[in-house]
This record gives C-alpha cells, sequence and structure tokens, in this order.
C-alpha cells in the first residue's frame, strides 16, 4: 500500500497543480469560463484549428495569465529545492536562499538597471540583475576561502554581511534616484505581473539545467548531514560537493531573481513540510520541494494579482505574510 501511495503521490500532485492552474487561469480582472480557457489552450497548441474566442480575451488567456502561472511554477519550484539544498548544506533549519546575499546580489543589478534607465533596454533588468548576483556569489565564494578557517559556517556569514552592505547601497541609489524608487521597491518585493514568453524561455532551460546537478549530488548531501568527518571517511569530497552544489543552487537563485525579483519565505516553509512528511532523505526531498514549492507559489501569485482586484500586490509580500510567522515558530520551537 505505502509503495503505491509512493508511486501515486507525484500523480496526485501534478493533477492538482494542473487544478489549480486551470482555476488561477479563469480568474483574475475579469472571469473567464473554464472551458473558454480549455479552449484557448487547445487553439494555443494547434489542437483546435479555429476558434469563437474574442481576441481580446485570446490574449489575456495564452499572452499574460499562462506565462504567469508557468513561471510561477518554475520560481516556486527553483526557490523551494534551494531551501532544501542549503538547510541540508549548513545544517541549519532556518537557512533560507537569500540569507547566501545572491538575491541582494540580483537586486543591485535590478537597481542600477532602473537608476541609468537600462528597463526599456532589450535585456531590461534581467541581464544586469544575473550578472550582479553572479559576481556577488563570486565575491562571497572568494573571502569564505581566506584564511585557514573554511567551512560552510563562514560561507553563510560571508553571505550575510554581503547581504547587509548590498541592502545599504540598494537603499543609497534609491535615495539619490527618488524617481525610480517605487519601481526599485516594488521589484525587490517580488512581482510576476510583466512575465512574457521570453522570460518562460530564459528561465526553464536555466530551471531545467540547473536542478539536475543538485539530484546528482543528493546523495553526497545526505552523507554530509552526518558530519564532515564521517562524510571524509566514507569517500565524499564535502569542500568540492558544497562549492558545485552552491554554485549550481545559487545560479538557479540568480536566474529566477533577476526576471521576477525577491520572493523570500518560499525557500525557508517548503523544505520543512517536505521533511515533515519524508523525513531527510534529499532525493525524496528534493522531488516534493519541487511540487510542493511550485504549488505554494502559484496560490500565492494567485492571492497577489486578485486580492487588491484592480490593484495588485506584491507576490513577495504574501509569502512573506506567511513564512514571517513560520520563522517565529521555527525560532521558539527550536
Amino acid at each position: 500500500m505505502k509503495g503505491k501511495l509512493g508511486f501515486s503521490l507525484p500523480l496526485l500532485l501534478t493533477i492538482a497543480i494542473l487544478f489549480l492552474a486551470l482555476i488561477a487561469t479563469s480568474i483574475g480582472v475579469f472571469l473567464i469560463p473554464v472551458d473558454v480557457v480549455l479552449e484557448a489552450i487547445g487553439f494555443k497548441l494547434g489542437i483546435l484549428k479555429e476558434t469563437d474566442i474574442p481576441n481580446s480575451i485570446l490574449l489575456t488567456i495564452t499572452e499574460l495569465r499562462i506565462p504567469r502561472i508557468i513561471a510561477s511554477l518554475l520560481v516556486g519550484s527553483a526557490l523551494a529545492i534551494c531551501g532544501t539544498v542549503f538547510q541540508s548544506i549548513f545544517r541549519n533549519p532556518i537557512c533560507d536562499p537569500y540569507m547566501l546575499g545572491i538575491s541582494s546580489g540580483a537586486s543591485l543589478g535590478a537597481a542600477v538597471a532602473f537608476t541609468l534607465g537600462w528597463q526599456t533596454s532589450v535585456f531590461g533588468v534581467t541581464l544586469p540583475a544575473l550578472i550582479t548576483a553572479l559576481i556577488t556569489l563570486a565575491v562571497i565564494l572568494s573571502v569564505s576561502q581566506a584564511g585557514k578557517q573554511k567551512n560552510s559556517e563562514k560561507i553563510l556569514l560571508t553571505g550575510i554581511a554581503i547581504n547587509f552592505l548590498i541592502s545599504a547601497v540598494i537603499t543609497l541609489l534609491m535615495v539619490i534616484n527618488q524617481q525610480e524608487m517605487q519601481k526599485i521597491v516594488f521589484w525587490t518585493m517580488g512581482s510576476l505581473a510583466s512575465i512574457t514568453w521570453r522570460n518562460i524561455a530564459f528561465m526553464l532551460p536555466m530551471v531545467c539545467l540547473t536542478i539536475l546537478p543538485l539530484f546528482y549530488y543528493a546523495k553526497d548531501l545526505n552523507i554530509m548531514q552526518m558530519g564532515s568527518d564521517t562524510a571524509k571517511s566514507l569517500g565524499v569530497n564535502t569542500g568540492k560537493v558544497t562549492l558545485i552544489v552552491l554554485i549550481f543552487s545559487s545560479l538557479l537563485i540568480a536566474s529566477i531573481v533577476s526576471v521576477c525579483g525577491v520572493i523570500g519565505f518560499i525557500g525557508l516553509i517548503v523544505p520543512h513540510i517536505a521533511r515533515f512528511i519524508f523525513g531527510n532523505n534529499n532525493r525524496l526531498l528534493f522531488l516534493y520541494s519541487i511540487f510542493f514549492g511550485a504549488f505554494f507559489m502559484l496560490l500565492a501569485d494567485t492571492f497577489a494579482r486578485t486580492l487588491a482586484i484592480p490593484s495588485e500586490l506584491p507576490v513577495g509580500s504574501i509569502t512573506a505574510l506567511a513564512g514571517a510567522p513560520y520563522f517565529i515558530y521555527l525560532l521558539l520551537r527550536k
């Protein structure tokens, strides 16, 4: 019975996500019947040769809502698996992907792009944010490797220090250029409002290519949870594994943040839910963190664009409303 449940659970979660995605596509500033949504999808995929759906409705479904829903699934999956990876590496239950400072690095690139008016260029905010995020990772790794003591705790503390430094620089940029302050603030709170198919074409291969190495090193990460000395005695090169996993997970975070801004707490909440249900096996945790993260992010983004119609809330504020109380609960519990 347990084997059947384990086999069918991914299928059940996939069905639940598809059902929520269908409902999310139908609701918004104005409601669209589910059958119209299905017909529009069929027409977009070429299954239906013609349709009577008005062009405005068709564009709303296929060019606005569906790309945003796909993006929310990718973002939730990526942030959740990165949170699982970071908590496993640092063996810290309250470790979040953003504590390392990569998201702040991406925010700095976005702030510079807004300040210089690059958001209207071909690459917009995405390329500068991605570049500064990767530069931030390089700086963190370089600083953390200096000196005699080299461990995961030093990397984490270095990331936190860099995070504070970059936050201060972003604040100065907002004060200097107050005309773009609102854009910078809204971006740093996270939003999927301007997602396009071109963003999907960028994020999808990045997510797929960076998640695969994380699954490859899941077994080594399981062993490393028993301690560095034990892992080394079992043949695991802890320094190499930590470096490779950090690079790929940080690249994944950078690619996501460079498109949709800073969205916190998904990497904190989802791994705990998955760990509570499935234990500490990273192979299972990575898989189900992807499912739970996608579901949670899709739900949060649906609330963000429907709670204050016709206005829209930053999705990062929705995830923070759910994540901050849970963070306090973890602090009190542990």
